[in-house]
């Protein structure tokens, strides 16, 4: 691989704290028909649009970042021993739209993580994708979005409810790899334990490699490899130095 550039990127979406509740489950409540957890530990780290920052700095990528000020907690009880999800709690407060002023800084890309929560509007993100100067990921839950200006990363059932023609999607698809521009580029083998922010971890390193690269096709094996080393780990997973190098080759 040639030498490492140092890039700039603004990230513009909501954001959560993920607690995670592990503990093991060996008998059901006798009040109801439901699994009793008989906790262990707890784990809590950055979700949403701080997990693509975090994986986007694991690349050496400076992150200038504007979210939500509200909090918004997603809480995963988990069973240890069969590494299965008991019951998700969310606590999601009305979130104030984005009224920041955009830095006036020059940036290499604009990164969009939309999970629909009311920080960014669909006029909002239209836009952002037309005002910016540069090349523009976007990560979104909404159905109808801009048909040009930008990337789209969407997964198979997002792209479903999406409304209109778009020619500009990158479809995961799991361990069926990912779709852009009718070619398929297959995903890694490997043993799946959690897919919580794999998505996430996609995006940056799509993000990363199109940016060092500057050909989208070139980036999309490497996004794939990368989503495949985080569903290897439980949790919302951050690419260490070590897994940054292995992609790099």
């Amino acid at each position: 691989m040639p030498q490492q550039k140092q890039f700039k990127v603004l990230l513009i979406g909501d954001s959560c704290t993920d607690e995670y509740v592990y503990g093991t489950c060996d008998r059901l409540n006798p009040e109801a028909p439901v699994p009793i957890l008989n906790f262990n530990r707890k784990e809590t780290n950055k979700g949403m649009a701080w997990n693509v920052r975090e994986n986007l700095m694991s690349f050496g990528i400076e992150v200038v970042i504007l979210t939500n000020e509200e909090e918004i907690t997603k809480t995963r009880y988990i069973d240890e021993k069969s590494n299965q999800h008991i019951l998700r709690l969310d606590e999601e407060p009305i979130l104030k739209p984005m009224e920041y002023e955009l830095p006036e800084e020059d940036f290499d890309a604009l990164v969009i993580s939309d999970y629909d929560k009311g920080f960014l509007t669909t006029q909002k993100i239209c836009e952002l994708v037309s005002e910016f100067d540069g090349p523009v990921f976007l990560d979104s839950k909404k159905t109808v979005l801009p048909s040009q200006g930008c990337f789209i990363k969407i997964n198979e059932t997002e792209k479903k409810l999406l409304t209109g023609d778009y020619n500009n999607l990158i479809v995961t698809k799991g361990a069926g790899g990912a779709d852009y521009d009718g070619v398929n580029y297959p995903a890694e083998k490997t043993k799946v334990y959690d897919v919580v922010g794999a998505g996430d971890t996609f995006l940056s390193a799509l993000v990363y490699f199109h940016l060092f690269y500057g050909r989208i096709e070139e980036a999309i094996p490497y996004a794939n490899k990368a989503a495949s080393i985080a569903v290897q780990n439980f949790g919302t997973y951050v690419l260490t130095e070590e897994d940054v190098q292995d992609l790099r080759g």
